[in-house]
């Protein structure tokens, strides 16, 4: 058995046969984790904003003294940048 088994199809991909701006990520993160660093850059450029995303997403629900809407906000937009940036550049 592989974890590849087990990784979600894109309906994008899969019903209209076009990438979307998250293609990609699952294999990325999964890359990390197995210490591929590299790998993972290449295959999905916003992996370690994403993954630091959800690392601070997390501490939100934890901490709940402190606020961090801004940060998760300035993630997002850095996120957004990064995601249309690689998709041109993979596509284009």
């Amino acid at each position: 058995m592989d974890i590849n088994d087990f990784m979600l199809i894109c309906p994008s991909k899969k019903f209209l046969g076009v990438e979307c701006l998250g293609c990609g990520a699952q294999r990325a993160i999964v890359l990390v984790f197995e210490g591929k660093f590299s790998e993972a850059f290449q295959m999905y450029p916003a992996v370690y904003t994403l993954l630091l995303f959800f690392l601070i997403l997390g501490v939100s629900f934890i901490d709940k003294k402190r606020k961090y809407g801004n940060i998760l906000m300035i993630l997002v937009i850095i996120n957004l940048i990064i995601m249309v940036v690689g998709y041109i550049y993979k596509h284009y």
